[in-house]
């Protein structure tokens, strides 16, 4: 293309599309309008192929600050359980009196470059980069010219970045507090994940933080977890085969859950077996998922902040912002917020 700028023409020719079609896409907003999957495909990456950039500031004069603010993240918005944390974050944008911009790069790393792209386009006062599980990555180069906080990720290389993180480790020792209180000492096996934490699933980093946290608390007053089942994908399946497992080999009297999927299954499994929760065995777990609620009896877990991960992020974003960059480059670190213990029927002293 030599040294003129991309347009949304060129993008729109090399794809055989019309312009608005390209606008919709690289803004975040072809699923909302049904543009297929693999139109959209071809459009983020004939604009990644010719380094394509909006160019916002010909539409105006702007000041000192946009009042608006981004949201990246990989898949938030479409998930159930954490679409929460664009509510809060919505409403901080709100009190904060600026306007939430956000989209969604499932997973593309060169949508992601693009999406971060546009949004200082659009002059942005600054970005959040968000990721629906807790995740480590190598964050993008984009987000070094202007103020950023990262949620629910976090940097594996040294940076000036924050990130905000559900506190897991204190998740975990709430968890395990709740059996202390219900007066259990012996029998307390953990589902989801081996007693070392060598065996962590896959992308499930929050898996040795809590674990982490349930040792500690339970070492504190010379109680041991007896026996930990891995399950390589925290799902109900896997919950119900290793309760299964493990109900041959012992007679446990709590489990921890690492899930509330893997909850759900160990349910099942007590029940196949003639145990009854929490009579014979008490259960406590994580996430608050929906499925807690409605389990008879319901479930007791460890909730994650979903709405108050995202409220904190846009104001630590606006925090940043307010600070010389000189701070700002000084910064980092993470900030980690507190997860409450959702207590419902799950729980009893052992017999």
């Amino acid at each position: 293309m030599g040294a003129r700028r991309v347009t949304l023409a060129d993008v729109a020719k090399v794809v055989g599309v019309s312009q608005t079609t390209v606008s919709l896409v690289l803004s975040g907003r072809g699923r909302d309008l049904r543009i297929s999957e693999e139109m959209q495909r071809r459009v983020r990456e004939a604009a990644t192929e010719l380094e394509y950039r909006r160019d916002r500031v010909s539409m105006g004069q702007r000041g000192p600050r946009t009042q608006t603010i981004a949201f990246v993240s990989d898949s938030v918005a479409s998930s159930r359980l954490a679409g929460h944390m664009i509510k809060g974050a919505l409403g901080a944008a709100r009190r904060h009196g600026v306007t939430l911009l956000f989209g969604e790069t499932e997973g593309d790393a060169g949508f992601q470059r693009t999406l971060i792209e546009t949004m200082h386009d659009y002059q942005v006062d600054g970005i959040i980069l968000a990721a629906v599980h807790t995740r480590t990555i190598s964050i993008p180069a984009e987000l070094a010219t202007g103020p950023a906080v990262l949620l629910n990720v976090l940097p594996r290389e040294p940076s000036r970045l924050v990130s905000v993180l559900p506190d897991e480790v204190q998740a975990g020792r709430a968890a395990a507090r709740v059996l202390l209180d219900a007066g259990h000492r012996e029998g307390i096996h953990l589902i989801g994940v081996g007693s070392s934490g060598d065996d962590v699933p896959p992308g499930r980093t929050a898996a040795f933080d809590r674990l982490t946290g349930i040792r500690r608390e339970l070492g504190e007053v010379g109680v041991e977890v007896e026996s930990g089942r891995a399950c390589r994908w925290w799902l109900p399946k896997y919950g119900f085969e290793a309760t299964r497992a493990l109900l041959d080999e012992a007679r446990p009297r709590a489990l921890i859950c690492l899930d509330d999927r893997l909850a759900l299954g160990a349910y099942q499994a007590l029940q196949d077996a003639g145990l009854t929760v929490p009579d014979d065995v008490s259960v406590v777990s994580f996430d608050d998922h929906p499925v807690a609620s409605w389990l008879r009896p319901g479930l007791t877990t460890v909730a994650l902040p979903h709405h108050d991960l995202g409220a904190t992020a846009v104001d630590l974003l606006f925090a940043d912002a307010d600070r010389p960059e000189a701070d700002r480059a000084r910064r980092g670190g993470t900030h980690r917020v507190p997860m409450p213990v959702r207590h419902r029927d799950s729980v009893a002293p052992p017999r």
